[in-house]
């Protein structure tokens, strides 16, 4: 099958980093899946594999447009529109790339326990921090009495936010999905396992993706898929079906969260104290929308919260070390005065 650049994702965006030698020897490609031995990609002409140089590996991610040689060599990867990426698990705190060059991030939820407030507001600032059109994405509506009540609480999180109730396995509201990406852009579904994403890219793009049930003991999803992968949806968009995600770390996102918590960020412009903890402090302006009833408090504790782990998250390895290392020293303090103690 051969394509038009234009029919991968090419933008003027892309093409203006180019020079003329660059488009005389080397060929535009789009990387739709990561391997550990290389890259599959797309070109004009069809599949591809490619390989990079060791040092280059790292920085290339499903997404990325690359300009390759006759042999398959990755020479350069261009400058991404958008990027999606979390904080690595553990005390690693290098960027783990998710994807590249999405416009729109589908926040798929299910209707039964995996529904959490906290958790979308994640996806929220990731979406936004990335500069991606945000989606909310309710599926399995069969498995409640009430999957209204789960779209009210969705849309209490932002008035402009595009809430969708779809069952996965039907085409016709599958397909409501397909109205938020035209011809050559491209989407990416994210959320936990389970809720759904492996079943509407199925569905979306008429390919046979296994999928796997619930647990009914906790709604938990097996996983499904296992590497992030493009496909081409039927009516000519990239659909990017991601792993399960049991925690999203998020890193270095500060105008993220404040773009999502937009209206407490402004409020806290107009408390009487610069340095308000929002929490006793009189003429707090939050504390007293908390009062009136027009401002949920948990909503409050959320936001705090997600700055104070960007603020953590966003540190380099050196801070996070010397952090980890202080608090040793710190906690062996308090065990070598306990045992001072004891033996007194």
């Amino acid at each position: 099958m051969t394509y038009t650049l234009s029919d991968l994702g090419w933008s003027s965006h892309f093409m203006m980093q180019l020079s003329i030698k660059q488009l005389e020897a080397l060929t535009p490609a789009r990387i739709i899946s990561v391997h550990k031995n290389g890259f599959s990609a797309l070109c004009e002409t069809g599949p591809i594999r490619l390989m990079a140089k060791p040092d280059d590996t790292q920085n290339i991610t499903v997404g990325d447009w690359v300009l390759v040689d006759e042999i398959g060599l990755i020479h350069q990867r261009l400058d991404r529109l958008t990027t999606l990426s979390r904080r690595a698990a553990g005390d690693d705190v290098r960027e783990q790339m998710i994807a590249a060059n999405v416009d729109v991030l589908f926040i798929v939820t299910s209707c039964n326990s995996d529904f959490n407030l906290a958790r979308l507001e994640r996806y929220l600032v990731l979406a936004s921090a990335a500069g991606c059109q945000p989606v909310c994405v309710l599926t399995k509506p069969d498995l409640c009495d009430s999957p209204e009540k789960y779209a009210q609480q969705a849309q209490t999180l932002g008035a402009d936010l595009p809430v969708l109730t779809v069952d996965a396995r039907d085409p016709a509201q599958a397909a409501l999905l397909a109205d938020w990406w035209r011809k050559g852009q491209t989407a990416a579904l994210l959320g936990s396992s389970g809720v759904g994403k492996s079943t509407l890219t199925a569905t979306l793009t008429g390919q046979d993706i296994t999928t796997q049930g619930i647990r009914d003991d906790d709604a938990k999803g097996r996983h499904t898929t296992t590497a992030r992968h493009l496909y081409q949806a039927q009516h000519g968009g990239w659909l990017l079906d991601t792993p399960g995600m049991r925690a999203l770390r998020l890193t270095d996102v500060s105008e993220g969260i404040g773009e999502v918590f937009s209206d407490l960020a402004d409020l806290a412009e107009q408390c009487r104290f610069r340095d308000c903890s929002h929490v006793a402090e009189p003429g707090c302006a939050i504390q007293a929308e908390i009062i009136a009833g027009r401002i949920d408090s948990t909503r409050l504790k959320r936001w705090q919260k997600l700055l104070h782990e960007d603020v953590r998250n966003s540190e380099t390895l050196a801070q996070s070390r010397s952090r980890n290392k202080a608090t040793t020293l710190y906690h062996k303090r308090v065990m070598d005065d306990a045992k001072g103690r004891k033996k007194r």
